[in-house]
């Protein structure tokens, strides 16, 4: 069995249990899976994606000492299973990722193991050149990803252009009766950027502070009043991208209304521009090695929210990683990375009573799990008015 610790579920009673997986192990088992199975995809024709794409499963076991299929390994023997293999491999190419180089993102280079992200439990990988990463999440969350397809590719059709997550594939590896389920994202913080502050916004005001726990670390995720306390007078653009950017999240958000998803958040990262801390900028972590990117359409914060995709080449560079030029109500000059995160939570039963629960002790309207219409209008008003301004300047140059 894949023996870090993270909540997985017995693929035949969907009960929760928490194993222990050696990192190494499973980082090979998810590179060996993912190297087959795109490998393989290669050899079937493009042809447009049909309803039945979305609710493929394939499957192949990797036992340890090879087959006449798939090549012998040094992990435990596992099953690996790929979800609507064509129609990840059309996400794909909608955001311009070839083959190969998602290939040699995911496979030739090692996987970084990102270090305590978030409290969801989940494990996250990040490929060595920045474009990808690889979260493992639970049962509920996959097959609430799987019955999001067909509306999540009739969206991405009509908007490319958006902050929700691109999901690029959706895979699970078994072994010893254990799932592990994994799916892999555009990347919204690249390392090769210093992030000065760092904001999981939901346009709650309820517990909505990070945990001195969270502050204890070297790059706390701070929260809803965190921000308010920091930055009191909120982040100002010009006023071309700020309307680019709130009409990128009324879309989005007007999206997961109509999918019933409530309690996302929107993942903010701040590089202060006029910070000097040596080298900072414009350099991978790790060994200090930065492959060349493989520019992802529409992948990076300024790309996404482009209006018209004229500006994006001319403000995206290798320096700014697509950051989106912003100031303080001082004057400094930053760079703005962000996102929508945590989509696969639907409002369903156990959200409602959690909601009428709390709204009985506290003030209804504040907790952060509430109805999907009420949850999009607040987190929208909170965004347009406490945390992104409108500058009065033309530019913010």
């Amino acid at each position: 069995m894949f023996i870090t610790k993270h909540r997985c579920t017995s693929h035949e009673s969907g009960v929760t249990i928490r194993v222990k997986t050696t990192s190494s192990a499973l980082k090979g088992a998810i590179q060996l899976g993912i190297g087959y199975t795109v490998g393989n995809l290669t050899s079937k024709p493009d042809r447009d994606v049909l309803m039945q794409d979305f609710y493929v499963v394939e499957s192949v076991f990797l036992p340890s000492e090879g087959s006449n299929l798939t090549p012998a390994h040094h992990y435990p023997d596992f099953r690996f299973k790929t979800y609507a293999p064509l129609a990840f491999r059309y996400f794909r190419d909608l955001f311009g990722i070839k083959p190969d180089d998602y290939l040699y993102s995911l496979v030739n280079e090692p996987l970084i193991e990102l270090v305590n992200p978030g409290a969801s439990g989940s494990l996250f990988y990040l490929t060595s050149d920045d474009e990808f990463i690889i979260k493992t999440v639970q049962h509920k969350e996959a097959k609430f990803l799987q019955r999001l397809l067909p509306g999540y590719y009739m969206n991405l059709n009509q908007n490319p252009r958006t902050l929700l997550p691109k999901f690029y594939g959706l895979y699970c590896i078994q072994s010893g009766g254990i799932n592990i389920r994994l799916v892999v994202m555009n990347n919204v913080l690249p390392r090769s950027v210093k992030m000065h502050y760092k904001y999981d916004l939901k346009g709650s005001t309820y517990k909505r502070r990070a945990s001195r726990k969270e502050r204890e670390k070297a790059c706390p995720t701070y929260k809803d009043l965190d921000f308010q306390d920091m930055h009191e007078e909120g982040l100002y653009f010009d006023a071309e991208t700020y309307n680019n950017l709130m009409k990128t999240l009324q879309r989005d958000c007007r999206v997961l209304e109509s999918f019933k998803i409530m309690d996302y958040s929107l993942l903010l990262g701040v590089h202060v521009l006029d910070h000097r801390e040596g080298g900072e900028q414009g350099q991978a972590g790790g060994d200090g090695r930065r492959p060349v990117a493989q520019r992802v359409l529409y992948s990076t914060a300024m790309e996404s929210i482009q209006g018209d995709g004229k500006a994006a080449e001319a403000l995206t560079t290798d320096d700014t990683m697509g950051g989106i030029p912003a100031r303080t109500h001082k004057d400094e000059k930053l760079l703005i990375y962000l996102g929508i995160i945590d989509i696969l939570q639907s409002y369903r039963f156990i959200k409602k009573l959690e909601h009428s629960w709390k709204a009985l002790v506290y003030d209804g309207d504040s907790v952060s799990v509430h109805r999907p219409g009420f949850y999009a209008s607040r987190f929208l008003k909170f965004m347009s008015t406490r945390v992104f301004r409108k500058t009065q300047r033309k530019s913010a140059d």
